[in-house]
């Protein structure tokens, strides 16, 4: 039987367990129910060679084929967001404040419907699949754990998938080049010295101090950086102040970095140093910065491998099978599986105007997708091992 047949065959088995995960979402390093979950699921196909991790949730189910070869490894992450959903649907979350608002819930059973297909097809296959279901992914520490336990030893290629309301269901999105950025967060306390409103000469006000910061460190984007390489600093949280009529001794920033640019990332927590210090010292404040490196941008830039994923979805779809989508500074951790092997990252489409919801942005409240989707993303992960094995 061909996969794209037994996809078919195995539709409402991947909807049913997209439906049973997105009740019971469990936030990024909680996903304990989860992982017992997926690993009853991996059992009850056939699949019972299973890894688990330490200090972290998540596993890895091992299929070997009837002959020896390569390992691929596909991914699926699994945690939710703290969420209250507003879907109204029948099979919502019932874990109150707790949504698969990403979409993880599609893609563990995508991945799970890739696993029962790959199964009916292990004596054809040359090699080993590895079924990774990554915890903490949306706090970027997920994948970097499960890399220093060596989920990717003897990884010879890699493959994951999004579920994305930006693309049209049921297309696929697979094409070279930059498709995520690298993520990195920063946290900034200003210190001034207090006194009162009336009075600002007797004091050092950290909450100007941080309106220079916040308006200087723009200019790393706007003037430093080449225009040709997308970057974004965003401030996302101002802390400071205790009352209207007091000038604050302290202010706290916190924000995020995105690029493309690897020699630029490594150049951008100086810049902040640097900057926020003498901005702060300008107003007689002291500047302390602390600097997190997350995860790195999500770069296709092995050919072979996106021809390889472009096949898979034509050789089931056909060429009106693929979309065009552009590359966005958005972030995935999945880069740290790309730097121990080569691999390729992609979207599939979420979005049905029919569906409502379904055109809401991950992370929304509302968010939801055509579940006819889902056995596209599990027919073409699996086509994408099947031919990376038994390629010549």
């Amino acid at each position: 039987m061909l996969i794209k047949e037994l996809s078919e065959k195995y539709n409402e088995y991947i909807i049913d367990r997209r439906r049973y995960y997105h009740q019971y979402p469990e936030l990024t390093l909680q996903e304990i129910e989860t992982t017992k979950s997926i690993i009853k699921d991996l059992k009850e196909i056939g699949i019972e060679d299973i890894k688990t991790f330490k200090d972290f949730y998540g596993c890895v189910g091992i299929l070997k084929g009837g002959k020896p070869g390569k390992t691929v490894l596909l991914r699926a992450d699994i945690d939710a967001l703290p969420v209250l959903e507003k879907t109204g649907l029948p099979f919502a979350s019932k874990i109150e404040g707790k949504m698969h608002a990403c979409g993880h819930d599609n893609h563990i059973a995508m991945l799970l419907g890739a696993a029962k297909i790959l199964f009916d097809m292990k004596d054809e296959i040359a090699g080993t699949v590895k079924f990774l279901f990554q915890p903490a992914e949306e706090l970027a520490v997920g994948a970097k754990a499960v890399v220093e336990q060596g989920v990717m030893d003897g990884v010879d290629a890699c493959y994951g998938i999004h579920i994305w309301s930006m693309v049209d269901s049921p297309k696929i999105n697979m094409e070279i080049g930059e498709r995520m950025a690298s993520c990195d967060n920063f946290k900034i306390t200003i210190k001034g010295f207090g006194s009162h409103g009336s009075a600002p000469h007797l004091g050092h006000d950290a909450i100007v101090a941080a309106s220079g910061v916040i308006m200087g460190l723009q200019t790393i984007v706007s003037r430093i950086n080449n225009p040709l390489n997308a970057a974004v600093i965003t401030i996302g949280v101002v802390d400071a102040g205790q009352r209207f009529n007091i000038i604050a001794d302290k202010a706290v920033l916190e924000g995020t970095v995105r690029t493309f640019n690897k020699k630029f990332r490594m150049e951008i927590e100086g810049l902040i140093r640097q900057i926020s210090n003498d901005i702060a010292a300008g107003y007689q404040c002291t500047a302390e910065t602390e600097y997190s490196y997350l995860t790195g941008a999500v770069i296709n830039e092995d050919q072979h491998l996106v021809d390889i994923a472009q096949n898979a979805v034509k050789k089931l779809y056909g060429e009106d099978g693929l979309t065009e989508l552009e590359k966005m500074t958005g972030s995935e951790d999945f880069a740290y599986l790309m730097e121990k092997a080569p691999g390729v990252y992609g979207f599939i489409g979420a979005r049905n105007p029919a569906i409502p919801g379904s055109e809401k942005s991950n992370h929304h409240e509302c968010f939801t997708v055509d579940e006819e989707a889902l056995r596209r993303g599990a027919a073409v992960a699996a086509q994408f091992a099947f031919d990376f094995l038994t390629e010549k």
